[in-house]
């Protein structure tokens, strides 16, 4: 009986010692699950693959200045490639509804003319060279003039963004002149692009950015307006003989890029944690990113090069003759946002003066 009773007393004495360890590091232990846990997981789609410059030099640096400027009380998960469903043109729509992200990358073009007033800067000639100056000035209209066509769409914008803008990538012939792409068969990205094709007398070709090699390589197309950026990813090396671009590195036209959130999932964010996501997206990131787009192009022009392709950097008369053929684009676009109530007139003059204002 003796022997029952130290044996039982052991048992209890035991469990008291196991159960004031518990408690004594319990609070260590919630402190340390907490620490590591977020409150605010934030899924952030996109269209493009995760190993390149938008991701690695855009993206992820963006997501984690805010959870750096959140002390972490935010954490973005990253998803490329539609990884989470749907094609490139309902990035906008899953934003909106907010059910599959929170936030999205997207290239404004792939949804038509939903935010028409940002096609302002598509235009041709409207941005030039200068993508840290196009970023700026859309930054500075955008309260103004930009947002409402986001706020339509349920979206709280981060931030607007344009690449280096288009060139003329082209199969076999020399473009140095607008003639020289009469009867062309011309791919473009959108609709503003496809009126330039028009207005150059080429035959407009809508496909995927994925689906340009095949394009070419079936005589599909035989023209490509885009950046030189893509050059590289798409090996377009295999199937282009010459570049043009126009003079100091002008452009013929551009696309919006933007990263936008869940206008409801926005507002149910706190104002410090929503003046982090602004602070990580002010000016000095649209310089960056800017230089950062700027660069992005001459890999791919190198590509050509080495590769024993044309690179035609056209004079200014060149480059003028162009400007003058396309003018008709953008009064036709001035035309049409007409019809919806916009000052078209008004936002190209804005544009083009902000432009300038940041270029100098």
């Amino acid at each position: 009986m003796v022997d029952v009773l130290i044996t039982f007393n052991i048992r209890i004495l035991c469990y008291w010692i196991k159960m004031k360890s518990l408690l004594i590091s319990l609070p260590f232990i919630l402190a340390a699950t907490f620490a590591g846990a977020a409150e605010y997981e934030l899924k952030l789609h996109h269209f493009y693959v995760k190993e390149d410059v938008p991701q690695k030099q855009m993206l992820e640096p963006w997501a984690r200045e805010v959870e750096k400027l959140t002390n972490n009380r935010v954490k973005i998960t990253i998803i490329p490639r539609m990884k989470l469903g749907g094609r490139p043109k309902d990035l906008v729509k899953q934003a909106s509804e907010g059910r599959i992200t929170d936030l999205i990358w997207t290239v404004n073009t792939y949804t038509g003319k939903t935010f028409i007033r940002s096609e302002v800067f598509e235009l041709p000639f409207i941005h030039t060279n200068d993508p840290v100056a196009t970023n700026l000035a859309m930054r500075e209209m955008f309260e103004s003039d930009l947002k409402e066509d986001y706020e339509k769409q349920n979206l709280e914008v981060m931030f607007l963004h344009v690449h280096q803008g288009h060139a003329f990538l082209s199969k076999k012939d020399e473009i140095r002149k607008p003639e020289d792409l009469k009867g062309k068969r011309m791919r473009v990205p959108g609709r503003i692009h496809a009126w330039i094709a028009e207005e150059l007398d080429s035959i407009t070709i809508n496909t995927t950015v994925r689906q340009i090699p095949q394009v070419l390589q079936r005589n599909v197309a035989n023209t490509i307006l885009i950046t030189s950026s893509i050059v590289g990813p798409l090996r377009l090396e295999q199937h282009i003989n010459s570049m043009t671009e126009g003079h100091e590195s002008t452009r013929f036209a551009n696309a919006v890029f933007s990263v936008s959130m869940n206008k409801d999932r926005w507002n149910s964010l706190p104002p410090d944690i929503q003046s982090a996501f602004r602070k990580a997206s002010d000016k000095s990131f649209l310089r960056r990113i800017g230089n950062v787009w700027y660069d992005y192009e001459k890999p791919g022009i190198e590509r050509l090069i080495q590769y024993k392709k044309k690179h035609f950097v056209l004079t200014e008369a060149e480059t003028k003759a162009f400007e003058e053929k396309l003018k008709p684009v953008t009064e036709r676009w001035i035309k049409e946002v007409e019809k919806e109530g916009i000052d078209g007139r008004k936002l190209v003059n804005k544009a083009r003066k902000l432009i300038k204002k940041h270029e100098e």
